[in-house]
């Protein structure tokens, strides 16, 4: 099956999913009381699908869509501040074809990368519970098995992100190293295959408004993904 049919059809599963009654109330009780700034737009207000080059060897996954960015817009980071961070950093690196993100039909594409997360529907208080995130993971297991063939680095945005892939690449019996490392911006794991993890704050306001994450070192994030691949 061609990679794009493979996704397409993962994208499909995913979009209809109902798993989680809590997940699935509040991302729809957000669709239908909006923001003020949006009372005027649809919301997509379902599971978001993964987004990118479906040969991406650079694989970016964050912890959730937010309720009124992604949980809007239907595709990853898109439509809120955090992804005016991410966009404009992978734009800035050669992974973006532009640096805004505001629509699923902005005309954005990706270049060998592919953007997911580890729950796909908004949470609240962007808190998913164990039990939500278990029965998502299978969706991220199977764009990992899509991916690893070719798969160079997996950038993984805050440390939820970075504990559960790790739990997954373990699971997979890759070479993730015990004790597991600790989560800090610019953390490396070299998982073996040729594969390495790199871990980065979030760009989320808090991080972003209050220095905690730079625009200097999240560039770095991205010039050091670069080198993973050209390497």
């Amino acid at each position: 099956m061609p990679p794009s049919t493979q996704l397409a059809s993962l994208e499909k599963e995913v979009v209809e999913c109902r798993a989680c009654p809590r997940l699935v109330e509040w991302r729809e009780e957000v669709g239908r009381k909006k923001r003020a700034a949006f009372r005027d737009e649809s919301y997509w207000a379902r599971p978001v699908p993964g987004f990118g080059d479906p040969e991406a060897r650079l694989l970016i996954v964050g912890l959730a869509p937010a309720a009124h960015g992604a949980n809007r817009t239907g595709r990853m980071f898109t439509g809120d501040r955090s992804g005016d961070w991410l966009y404009g950093a992978l734009h800035r690196a050669g992974f973006a074809s532009q640096a805004e993100a505001s629509s699923r039909n902005d005309g954005l594409e990706l270049r060998d990368a592919f953007i997911t997360a580890t729950v796909r529907c908004a949470p609240p208080q962007n808190r998913p519970r164990p039990e939500e995130r278990r029965r998502c993971r299978p969706f991220l297991e199977v764009e990992l098995e899509h991916f690893l063939p070719h798969l160079r680095c997996i950038v993984v945005l805050g440390q939820y992100a970075f504990d559960h892939v790790l739990r997954i690449l373990r699971d997979r019996e890759l070479a993730v190293p015990s004790p597991k490392p600790r989560f800090g911006h610019g953390t490396e794991v070299d998982v073996g295959g040729g594969l390495r993890l790199l871990s980065s704050y979030h760009p989320s306001q808090q991080n972003t408004f209050t220095g905690t994450l730079t625009r200097e070192a999240f560039d770095g994030i991205w010039a050091r993904a670069r080198e993973l691949l050209d390497s």
